[in-house]
């Protein structure tokens, strides 16, 4: 069995500081003692009060999430606020949390690539500022409609929103979450369509004037392939450790 301090130095290995963004806050977010041992792991994308009292419950020793669990500074530590009442009660129960943000949107095998291999796409590389998004071809070209109904299939996803520019789809350029400052990258790098979670209606309306296919399939959904990324990282440092997903998402479609 490995150490919290032991299998997050191995996360900080694969997934470096260096690559976190100025305004981000992400890395080791709750630690009650360093040298517990981690038997038993959660993934999710987001550290929920659900997902909390679920790991509490069914005595899991460490939370990996994508969002941050503490993004704000904290001035006091009480019941009243809703993410100082998850830290007292992971603190009290013994249950560490690791957060990885933009830098795993940024690091190879992370966030985007966990995408782009979702959707199959071929030779996917880097583009954007940072190198952030992907861009890649598809085995074979497909219609937007019966693109749309695939992504929505192999993402899980409620919906799935496409405005037409009158484009078949080959070659997709992709940033999981809000992505819609890429759209002009994607452009020049010849993409005939653009995929996020949020694009927004202004954009969207935009898109038979760009001639750029563009496509929002949710912030969950193209962002929640990636826990298949951190539960890698975490079998690679222990193969028994027990490893458990986690849906946290709370938006529901009626």
């Amino acid at each position: 069995m490995m150490t919290v301090r032991e299998l997050y130095d191995r996360f900080e290995a694969v997934i470096p500081l260096a690559l976190r963004e100025s305004w981000d806050n992400d890395g080791l977010m709750v630690c009650p003692d360093a040298e517990n041992e981690v038997r038993k792991a959660i993934v999710t994308l987001d550290v929920t009060e659900e997902c909390v009292d679920y790991a509490i419950e069914n005595q899991f020793d460490l939370i990996v999430s994508h969002h941050p669990l503490v993004f704000r500074p904290m001035n006091a530590m009480t019941e009243d606020d809703h993410v100082q009442r998850k830290v007292i009660k992971l603190v009290q129960n013994g249950v560490s949390v690791f957060s990885f943000h933009t830098r795993a949107d940024k690091v190879g095998g992370g966030v985007n690539d966990c995408l782009a291999e979702a959707l199959g796409l071929e030779d996917a590389r880097p583009f954007g500022e940072g190198d952030l998004g992907r861009i890649g071809t598809l085995p074979e070209e497909m219609t937007l409609e019966d693109f749309a109904f695939r992504l929505k299939e192999l993402l899980g996803s409620d919906w799935v929103l496409a405005s037409d520019a009158y484009n078949d789809v080959r070659t997709v350029a992709l940033v999981g979450g809000d992505g819609k400052g890429y759209i002009r990258d994607a452009l020049e790098e010849g993409a005939d369509t653009f995929l996020s979670g949020r694009i927004g209606y202004n954009m969207m309306e935009d898109a038979s004037g760009l001639g750029i296919n563009l496509i929002e399939a949710g912030h969950y959904f193209t962002e929640v392939p990636v826990l298949r990324f951190f539960a890698k990282i975490l079998s690679s440092s222990d193969p028994y450790l027990q490893i458990e997903r986690y849906d946290s998402n709370q938006i529901r479609t009626f």
